[in-house]
Formats: structure tokens, C-alpha cells, sequence
């Protein structure tokens, strides 16, 4: 197959979207109008045109996340390799949920999961998963630890459990809220602690309220701590959560969903240190580790209770697989599963390690760029973090006005945040291994002259 053309085809769109508009200028009606006019399927079309109009569609009417000045969502930029994997699993359509229906792509899974788990410092038994993303490696970490601290979850729910609580910062991503809905915990089961200036979990209030918990007849079994936060990049405390934990006989879950990949990189890994005494860990490969949509990961150190929480039996499917090899719809969230995990073991087979910490590495400097040149420029950082995320503001600053006129004139992306209770401020994350110096220095300079008028 000629791989050499789908890299190239890659590499020039992302060229061109390296120099064209960001931001779209489109209402819904608009698009619907152009779907209604060409698409009621009632007759086939040509498939080369309609490729081409969607394409164009595409290029015109969306945020384009993979623009060196998107300073966004952790929508990243991704590499030709992982395109190309994509491409052949597309082509493929290998089927995950069987170990037999799929031996190589199973395999290549667990290779490539099992390499990570180790920089993580789990244990060479750990449990690992790819996922639809963050949300569903969260899910799976609640489900887990409920079924290993309750033993009758599984087969009789919560009716018959004293109240689980799940602890949490305001910090923390808000999927555990819809998790505690889909469980069945409900929404009351979630405890919120307090964070410190840092904006990281006080542990105090944390000790407090399991013990209040306990005192009025809940259940506490699991504490979420955060290895950069969606708001501010903060690092929650992990080697005192871990042994709190542990001293508490509590679940500890690190959704290290961005910052994760930090694993890798010599400068940044001592910030994520106590992660290898996780529980379970939640990494998104779509993310910092620079691949298309979707690829979350579940990594869990206890892979009795993975079997457990996610056993399954049918006539219909093939019988158990023989040796060490585990079926993986008996050991996840999902069943049909695409072969999400090419897209990583590609990019990291081209690139090497070295080559993924010379691009972690090199976004974490364009963050640390980024805090200079603004603060020489006059604005104020609100946080602190060692990882490419940068919440600023200025004095008498109207984010909302100042953004509309950062995308009409197609500066940059960036977002409105709101740190605790005060007021709104922007928010800018380094998520492109394409984003340079001069990217940093010309948005920081034009948006000096937006304030300026």
C-alpha cells in the first residue's frame, strides 16, 4: 500500500491549515440549508464529489483543532502515522471483542498497553483497556471499585449498600457527575473537597469529610485525584493521596486524562509522582499523545476485579480463550470494539520515545514561552502548573468581547474559564507539536494590540 501517499496528503492539509482562518463564520441554517439541497438519498451520487463537498465542508465549517495557534480543548494536532493506522483499521474493520477474531490486533493492543502501564509504575499483572475516551476509562474505574469494595454489587446493585461516596474537587472533570447518575449512585453520592490556592485537593477537608461520612453511615470507597485539571492543568497531591488511601482503605482513581502523557518526558515525570500507587489510572491517547479521536485507556492494578465487574457469558460468542490471552469484551465497558489502538502503537513505533518527548517536551517549552511573553505584555497569570496551560487576564478585561475579536480576526483559539469563584479570565493551552516560537510571539503581540484598540 502506498502509505507514502496518505502522509503526504496529511502533511499538505495540515500545511494549509497551518496558514488559513481558525475560527468558521456559520449558522446552522446555513449548513442544514446545504445538506437539505444535495442529500435527501434519494439517488446515488458519485462517491469522488461527495467526498470532495464534505471535505469542503470540513475545511470551511469547523474549528480547526489541529492549527498551530488552536489553543484549546487538548484537541491536538496529530501525526501522519496515526493517520495512516486509522486508515488501515478502517480498512480492516477488525473486530476487538474476541481475543480469537483478532489475534494481531488484539496483540498489538496489549503490547502497546502493557509498555505504558510500565511507565506508569504499575505492575506487570495491571489490567489495561482502550476506550472510547476519558469518560468511559472513568466509568470503568467507579464500576471496578464499587464491585471490589462491595462484593454483592454486582449482583444485587446498591439496593442493599450503605450510601458509596465518591470524593472529588470542583477541579475534577465532570464526567464523574454523569457516572454517579448511570450507576445508579445518583448525583448526591458525589463529595466535593476543597482545593487550595493552587487550586489542587486539601487534603484536610478531604480526612474531614470521609470522616463525617463515616460518622453519619456513608460508605466512602473512592477519591478522584486529578493529574492535570481541564481548567487550570493543576496536579492534585498524589503521594499524600496515595497514603491516605491506603490508610483509609479507599479506592485512589488518577484521571490523568491529559497530563498523563508527562509520564514520558524526564523534564515533567516528577510531577506525576505517587501515580504508580494508583488504583486505576484514566490516560487519553487523543490528547497529549498527538492521535485522532477516540482513544481513551483504563489502566487498572487489580485485574481480578477488572474480570469481576466486567465477566460476561453467551452461546453466541466464541468459548473462553485458551492460555494467558483475555477476550476483551470480558474485560471492559464495551462490546464490538474498533481496533482503537493502532493509531498509538503506529505513532509510537515511527517516533520512537524519544521522539514523543522531544514533542511533549517541546509543547510544555511553548507553554513556559507563552507565560513570559504575556507577562512581559502586561497580563496577569492566575495559575500555576508545569504543563503547557495558561489561565490569564488583565485588569477591566471583558473576556467575551475580547474573544470575538481574537477569532474575527483569526488570531488564535482560545477559551473562557472561570478559576473558583472569581471572574472569568482566558484560557490557552499548547495542544500542536506544530505550534512554534513565532506563533507564540505574534498572537501574543497582536492580541496586545486588541487591548490597545
Amino acid at each position: 500500500m502506498a502509505f507514502d501517499e496518505i502522509r503526504s496528503v496529511a502533511e499538505k492539509l495540515a500545511a494549509e491549515i497551518a496558514v488559513g482562518p481558525i475560527v468558521p463564520s456559520v449558522t446552522p441554517q446555513e449548513i442544514r440549508g446545504h445538506l437539505a439541497a444535495r442529500y435527501d438519498f434519494s439517488k446515488p451520487l458519485d462517491l469522488d464529489e461527495v467526498g470532495a463537498d464534505v471535505e469542503a465542508m470540513l475545511r470551511t465549517w469547523q474549528v480547526h483543532v489541529t492549527h498551530p495557534r488552536y489553543f484549546g480543548l487538548f484537541n491536538p494536532s496529530v501525526t501522519p502515522a496515526s493517520i495512516v493506522a486509522d486508515t488501515l483499521v478502517a480498512m480492516y474493520n477488525p473486530q476487538l471483542a474476541t481475543w480469537r477474531t483478532s489475534p494481531a490486533a488484539n496483540e498489538i493492543e496489549r503490547h502497546t498497553l502493557a509498555w505504558l502501564a510500565s511507565k506508569f509504575g504499575l505492575p506487570a499483572g495491571a489490567s489495561a483497556s482502550f476506550t472510547s475516551g476519558g469518560a468511559e476509562a472513568n466509568l470503568s474505574a467507579v464500576i471496578v471499585a464499587l464491585t471490589r469494595a462491595f462484593p454483592s454489587y454486582g449482583e444485587h446493585g446498591l439496593k442493599h449498600l450503605p450510601a458509596p461516596t465518591i470524593y472529588v474537587t470542583t477541579e475534577s472533570h465532570h464526567s464523574f457527575n454523569k457516572i454517579a447518575h448511570m450507576t445508579g449512585l445518583g448525583r448526591r453520592a458525589i463529595r466535593t473537597i476543597a482545593t487550595e490556592r493552587n487550586l489542587t485537593m486539601d487534603l484536610r477537608d478531604l480526612a474531614r469529610q470521609v470522616a463525617e461520612d463515616r460518622r453519619r453511615g456513608f460508605a466512602p470507597f473512592m477519591v478522584v485525584g486529578t493529574a492535570g485539571t481541564t481548567a487550570a492543568g493543576a496536579i492534585d497531591p498524589l503521594p499524600e493521596l496515595a497514603r491516605f488511601c491506603r490508610s483509609e482503605n479507599l479506592w485512589l482513581h488518577v484521571d490523568a486524562a491529559w497530563g498523563g502523557a508527562a509520564i514520558l518526558s524526564p523534564r515533567l515525570r516528577g510531577h506525576l509522582a505517587g501515580i504508580e500507587a494508583a488504583d486505576s489510572i484514566t490516560c487519553d491517547a487523543h490528547k497529549w499523545f498527538s492521535v485522532p479521536m477516540g482513544a481513551g485507556m483504563f489502566f487498572c492494578r487489580h485485574a481480578a476485579a477488572v474480570g469481576e465487574a466486567f465477566h460476561a457469558e453467551t452461546s453466541y460468542m466464541p468459548g473462553k480463550t485458551a492460555g494467558p490471552a483475555v477476550d476483551p469484551y470480558t474485560a471492559s465497558v464495551q462490546w464490538s470494539r474498533r481496533f482503537i489502538g493502532l493509531k498509538l502503537f503506529l505513532a509510537l513505533a515511527h517516533h520512537g520515545e524519544s521522539g514523543y518527548v522531544e514533542m511533549i517536551e517541546h509543547q510544555a517549552r511553548m507553554g513556559d514561552l507563552l507565560r513570559e511573553s504575556l507577562a512581559s505584555a502586561g497580563w496577569q497569570i492566575v495559575n500555576t502548573t508545569p504543563l503547557p496551560l495558561v489561565c490569564f487576564t488583565r485588569d477591566g478585561l471583558d473576556t467575551t468581547k475580547f474573544l470575538a475579536a481574537l477569532y474575527r480576526q483569526q488570531i488564535a483559539w482560545m477559551s473562557e474559564v472561570r478559576l473558583g469563584a472569581g471572574a472569568p479570565v482566558l484560557r490557552a493551552c499548547i495542544t500542536s507539536f506544530r505550534t512554534t516560537a513565532s506563533d507564540i510571539e505574534d498572537v501574543v503581540g497582536a492580541m496586545s494590540r486588541i487591548i490597545q484598540g
